[in-house]
């Protein structure tokens, strides 16, 4: 499934998330030390990564109460099977609002008759 969050998520996205699966509740702190192991990151850049992602609807975060102030706890909206599920389904769904009848016919033939 790597080629399809390719088309939807940087490599920088993809690397936030899968340390967020399966269903951990990390701050950015935690993810940043996580990522600069295997890659050159900078602690701001996971930072905007992550309010990116929580734009996009795929994180959800809750504040808590630290030393020093507030922070941002994020975890994954969806696992990672429902995330692929509705990159498909949103990938469906636009190809049927642009070419209709033909995007539905083509799945038909596809996916229905080629089943026989």
């Amino acid at each position: 499934m790597k080629q399809l969050f390719d088309t939807v998520l940087s490599p920088l996205e993809n690397d936030v998330l899968n340390e967020l699966w399966p269903g951990r509740a990390l701050r950015v702190r935690e993810i940043y030390q996580k990522l600069k192991k295997g890659r050159k990151v900078a602690l701001t850049s996971v930072a905007v990564i992550l309010d990116r992602l929580f734009g996009k609807g795929v994180v959800d975060r809750k504040i808590e109460t630290a030393r020093g102030g507030l922070r941002y706890v994020y975890f994954p909206k969806k696992d990672r099977k429902q995330f692929e599920k509705s990159v498909v389904e949103e990938a469906v769904n636009k190809l049927i609002a642009k070419f209709g009848d033909v995007a539905v016919a083509y799945f038909n033939e596809r996916f229905v008759k080629g089943k026989r």
